[in-house]
């Protein structure tokens, strides 16, 4: 069935054996509870390998990902590189409450506006809500007793909060974001791929910014999590559209070079995330991670990074679905190839439908008003030839 063990399945259908030892195995496809608890206590082989970086969290925990993207514009800035440093904002402007919470009421007091707040440390959009007044940041603010912390009291939890994308780029009247797959071998050197293939989730109702659907969640979280529990949620289709699929739609309505641009910079922004956290992530030759970015589109066909996750879901919910992380996953195991059917130096620039993203440095840039340097393969067709058992 589509609710199928997708990793497992292709192990199995590699011929791998699945082993209880806790030392004598090649691959392990780890949550990130083990990486805490025991990646520092094992010692690993040379042929081994984990599926997590050690501190795998500076890119995908909420607030790690504001500071990094911040350090790494100052530093620009300070070599006096601007125009780089302004490609940086790579997400719309960001807060980490309750740290700078008096930073944030100034932002907000000059601008105003609708923001988001979201809990650093969850996901499938739990905790996650939408405002546009002070006072009901302050009723939430009172709930977290953030004016009463003292030494005895627990940790207050953390949040990020955003200002939010009021005008997103909508498909019959509704919001997506997209789903991109993106595989890292290797931080220093950075070396990762780019999956083909991926997805845009959509919610089920029409978008709205009056103020009556501020707290729909339905409207404005394309959460699968979320979408799913909407009582006109149709489960055999799902909210999902193949990137392919919405690549031909914009190009029709937008024409090629638009598009090709639009996702030359959607490269740009993944390229620019892991730069800021290029010398902060310990680089170890056991280890690679398989993220899942989470990209938005304005209506000015502007990408925005909205969050990056190191356990994307692999569970999938129609057959389609299962086909594509299925393949996502055999391909995954072939890049790495620890069957040893490449030459060891060999770095090839495609595997299955992952496409050789950076080696050693970034991406080729474009020409200021030109054409990207290369075509982004990005919503190509992936090959689904599996490698020979």
């Amino acid at each position: 069935t589509a609710a199928q063990n997708t990793i497992y399945d292709v192990l199995k259908a590699r011929n791998w054996v699945e082993t209880s030892s806790e030392s004598e195995w090649d691959f392990l496809w780890a949550d990130t509870g083990w990486i805490h608890e025991c990646f520092d206590r094992t010692l690993f082989s040379d042929g081994q390998r984990v599926n997590h970086f050690r501190n795998y969290y500076e890119l995908t925990r909420k607030d790690l990902l504001v500071k990094n993207l911040k350090r790494r514009k100052k530093q620009l800035e300070k070599e006096e590189r601007w125009e780089e440093a302004a490609k940086y904002d790579l997400s719309p402007t960001t807060f980490v409450l309750p740290a700078e919470y008096g930073l944030f009421v100034e932002e907000f007091k000059r601008c105003g506006g609708v923001w988001i707040m979201k809990p650093i440390g969850k996901a499938q959009g739990k905790g996650i809500f939408l405002f546009n007044k002070l006072s009901q940041i302050s009723d939430w603010r009172k709930d977290h007793r953030w004016s009463t912390i003292r030494a005895q009291d627990p940790p207050v939890e953390n949040y990020i909060v955003q200002r939010y994308i009021e005008r997103p780029y909508l498909i019959g009247g509704k919001k997506f974001d997209l789903r991109i797959y993106l595989l890292v071998l290797s931080f220093n050197p950075l070396k990762a791929y780019l999956y083909r293939d991926g997805f845009a989730r959509f919610t089920r109702s029409r978008f709205s910014m009056r103020k009556e659907d501020i707290a729909n969640s339905f409207i404005h979280l394309t959460n699968v999590a979320i979408q799913r529990t909407a009582e006109n949620y149709d489960a055999k289709r799902g909210m999902k559209w193949p990137i392919r699929n919405l690549k031909l739609y914009l190009t029709s309505k937008h024409g090629c070079d638009a598009i090709d641009k639009l996702f030359h910079e959607i490269e740009m922004v993944i390229i620019r995330s892991l730069q800021s956290v290029q010398n902060v992530i310990i680089n170890d030759k056991h280890c690679f991670e398989l993220y899942g970015y989470d990209v938005m589109i304005d209506e000015a066909l502007r990408p925005w990074l909205i969050e990056v996750n190191a356990s994307p879901s692999l569970t999938a919910d129609t057959e389609a679905d299962y086909s594509l992380k299925r393949g996502l996953l055999d391909d995954t195991l072939t890049v790495l190839d620890m069957e040893g059917r490449r030459a060891s130096t060999e770095t090839p620039e495609a595997v299955g439908g992952f496409d050789l993203l950076c080696n050693g440095g970034g991406a080729p840039s474009s020409t200021p008003g030109g054409p990207p340097a290369r075509r982004c393969t990005l919503g190509y067709h992936v090959p689904r030839q599996r490698a020979p058992a």
